[in-house]
Formats: C-alpha cells, sequence, structure tokens
C-alpha cells in the first residue's frame, strides 16, 4: 500500500484501492518537523514523558485558572501576566508531548501508516471516555453547589465550562503521551 491509498473492504468483492488526498509539501515538512530526533533525549523514558505530561497539566491547570479569574473574576492584572508567562513553556512543553508522539495527533492521517492510525483511534477514544467523566463531574459539581450550597449556578457555569473545554481539547494529547513505548534497542 502507497502514501495517500487505503485499503477498503468491498461489499463481498475484496479489498478495493480508494485514492485519497495526495500527500503535499505541507503534509511532508510536518512529518519531517514531528520526527526530528534533535530533542528526542528530553522525552527518551517513560519518566519524562510523564513528567511532561504532567507539567502540560498543571500548567494547563493554572492557565485555565488565571484566565477565568481574568475574564470571569476580578480582572486582576497579576492573572493576566501569569496566563502570559505560562504561555511559553507551555508551548514548548506541548512540542516535546507532540515529539514524543510523533506527531500522532497534529499530523493528517494520510500520512499516519495503519500502526499510527490505530494509536491515534485508541489515544481519542480513551481521552473521550475521561473527558466524558469529566463533563460528568463537572455537571455534578455545578448541580451540587446550586442545590445544596448557597452558589448560583450562573457564577460557575461559564468558568466550569471553560476548563472543561480545555481538558476536552488536550485529553487526547496527554493520554497519547502517556500511551507512547519507548524506542526499541538496537
Amino acid at each position: 500500500m502507497t502514501a495517500g491509498q487505503m485499503q477498503m473492504q468491498g461489499q463481498g468483492q475484496g479489498p478495493a484501492v480508494v485514492e485519497v488526498a495526495p500527500v503535499t509539501r505541507y503534509d511532508q515538512r510536518m512529518f519531517a518537523l514531528m520526527n526530528r530526533e534533535e530533542g528526542a533525549a528530553l522525552h527518551a523514558t517513560a519518566v519524562r514523558r510523564r513528567l511532561f505530561v504532567g507539567a502540560h497539566i498543571l500548567m494547563t491547570v493554572a492557565s485555565v485558572v488565571c484566565w477565568n479569574v481574568v475574564v470571569f473574576g476580578e480582572r486582576q492584572v497579576w492573572a493576566l501576566v501569569a496566563t502570559l508567562a505560562l504561555l511559553l513553556p507551555w508551548c514548548f512543553v506541548t512540542g516535546v508531548i507532540n515529539s514524543a508522539t510523533r506527531g500522532l495527533l497534529e499530523l493528517r492521517g494520510r500520512v499516519l501508516d495503519e500502526r499510527q492510525l490505530a494509536d491515534r483511534d485508541r489515544a481519542r477514544a480513551r481521552a473521550h471516555r475521561l473527558t466524558s467523566g469529566l463533563l460528568l463531574a463537572a455537571a455534578l459539581g455545578v448541580g451540587g453547589a446550586g442545590w445544596l450550597g448557597d452558589v448560583h449556578v450562573e457564577g460557575l457555569i461559564a468558568p466550569v465550562l471553560t476548563a472543561v473545554l480545555a481538558a476536552h481539547w488536550l485529553m487526547p494529547l496527554w493520554v497519547a503521551g502517556l500511551m507512547v513505548r519507548d524506542e526499541p534497542g538496537e
């Protein structure tokens, strides 16, 4: 099977080859970028990958909290400065995780092999299950705060939705970063 083609089972007629969009120069550049070896030492072991994923989660939580303070809270200047200060290290750690996964979630499907496509689907499915649990916990938490506590739910909905949206967006990256296996030894 060549790049840009995909095997599909026909309706009892055997395998049929279906043309998919060709691999573009952009795809080639992104594939080369995601598979560079210069930063491999940063994510060479499972412990290092877990540390980067954990750091990414912590920076994301801190950024979302600060952003919620700026947008929905008291509009504190320190929160905006903290959000902006976290942006560059957050981008660096995102790049390390993308490098560790070899661009599994960033590359188009036409440049990934069958194993990578299966890994991407597995990471997305696991992230979907985790995000569903997070949505349930958020809904129960907001509902419980409104029912049991003396809290106006209207003031909680937007910040909680912002936090859950960020988790939904990044959960596949975190799961894929934790699922990466070590490179085989020579």
